[in-house]
């Protein structure tokens, strides 16, 4: 078989499982709104939790940045793309969360695979929550360690994982907020059991960080835990892009020796970092977005109440509706779209198969009439 009939094969298998995805460009989109081909909807797709990727500070931040840096880094960290902001924003990180280092990534996958990658040896075992990223699962697989899943947020399931024998180290992995699912983990079950077998924790807490916790301090600090390896992303509630490694110091340096995703990508240009900086000052400052977002989360669970679709157990942002066949679940967000309401289909391979949904993310700048909307038009579909 030629490469082209490979990639024709594969690209009609994934149409015949109603898999097939497609990129639909935007004339224009913030948290709350987008416009499509000349019609505009409600947003419900977008993971800006906090209505930050325009707000005006951190877009001035940004210009104000490009004008002194230029628009790129230049090269990669280790070269010439580390400046004074770079150096700035990682402290300021570190002392936020109550970490001696922080390290930037060009953006969360990257993160997740560099790190498994640079730690993982062959003697060694990575312990996943099984529906942990893409990006954990994926970089996990190809290490040379040996993976096992656990039950979703079951910590006695990873306490029989553990008790099983590892000649070599063992991580545990998991998301703070699941970013298909929308529930939280039992992380401080989780870093009890990993340290009582000397195992580390890793936690992505890509859809927690800014949204939950003191300051926007994530779902680690909510659950007073403090794993090992802490990943926190700004594509989402801080409304940029990027993302950060905490960790101790000894593992920082290792990182910068080892880590390869870190060594040989061009830095975050020095201008988003200014952007970056503008953004943790409205984080941290943003209790009243948080008590907003929790009041539109509150008022569409409330109005969801008795939907035909099963409602996920999930008290975030993500706020999934399961419905189960592929073709079912996109033909569902077609008939939002036509009235208005602009939220994404998710299907397998993202999700186990069964279990396509309507991913609808909520956001402090949705209005209370947008959340009603939504629920009105969801009601009438579902009749």
């Amino acid at each position: 078989m030629s490469w082209s009939q490979r990639i024709q094969q594969a690209l009609e298998q994934r149409r015949q499982n109603g898999q097939y995805r497609q990129r639909t460009p935007c004339q224009q989109a913030d948290a709350r709104s987008l416009s499509i081909a000349g019609a505009d909807y409600l947003n419900f797709s977008a993971n800006d939790y906090l209505g930050l990727s325009h707000h005006p500070r951190i877009v001035n931040a940004w210009q104000q940045g490009a004008a002194r840096y230029g628009v790129g880094a230049g090269g990669s960290a280790h070269i010439t793309g580390f400046r004074t902001p770079q150096v700035d924003l990682e402290q300021q990180l570190a002392d936020w969360l109550g970490y001696p280092r922080a390290l930037l990534f060009i953006s969360g996958f990257a993160a997740n695979q560099a790190i498994i990658a640079a730690l993982a040896g062959k003697d060694d075992r990575i312990l996943a929550d099984k529906l942990s990223h893409a990006s954990l699962l994926e970089a996990a697989s190809h290490s040379p360690a040996t993976l096992r899943r656990f039950a979703h947020n079951q910590p006695q399931a990873l306490a029989a994982r553990l008790a099983g024998p590892c000649s070599g180290e063992t991580l545990v992995v998991t998301e703070g907020v699941f970013s298909m699912d929308g529930d939280s983990a039992p992380l401080a079950a989780l870093h009890q059991l990993a340290q009582q077998h000397n195992a580390w924790l890793l936690v992505d807490d890509a859809h927690g960080i800014g949204v939950c916790g003191e300051q926007g301090r994530g779902s680690c600090w909510q659950q007073a835990v403090k794993p090992d390896l802490q990943i926190i992303t700004f594509g989402k509630a801080f409304g940029v892009s990027g993302a950060a490694l905490l960790c101790d110091d000894d593992t920082a340096e290792f990182m910068l020796q080892f880590a390869r995703h870190l060594i040989y990508s061009t830095a975050i240009p020095p201008a988003q970092v200014c952007a970056l900086q503008e953004a943790l000052r409205c984080v941290q400052q943003g209790d009243e977005l948080r008590q907003r977002l929790r009041q539109n989360i509150a008022r569409f669970r409330a109005g969801a109440d008795g939907l035909r679709w099963q409602m996920m157990n999930a008290d975030s942002a993500i706020q999934p509706l399961l419905v189960g066949e592929e073709g079912a679940a996109v033909e569902l967000a077609a008939r939002l779209r036509q009235q208005g309401c602009w939220v994404s289909a998710i299907r397998p391979p993202t999700v186990p198969p069964g279990t396509a949904r309507l991913r609808i993310t909520l956001s402090a700048a949705h209005l209370p009439d947008d959340i009603d909307r939504l629920l009105e038009v969801l009601h009438a579909t579902g009749d």
